[in-house]
């Protein structure tokens, strides 16, 4: 089974990079889908 993208082009590192600030931001306090939110932004921002 194919490795699920987190951030639509994403390589390898920026999908672990995307993990790893989701769940800071849910231990932070921050809802779910805000997390996933800041997550997907800080990822974009850096390619």
């Amino acid at each position: 089974m194919p490795e699920r993208k987190h951030v639509r082009g994403a390589s390898r590192k920026e999908n672990r990079m995307y993990e790893h600030i989701k769940e800071s931001a849910q231990k932070s306090g921050k809802s779910t889908k805000r997390a996933k939110e800041i997550a997907a932004r800080t990822v974009n921002k850096r390619k």
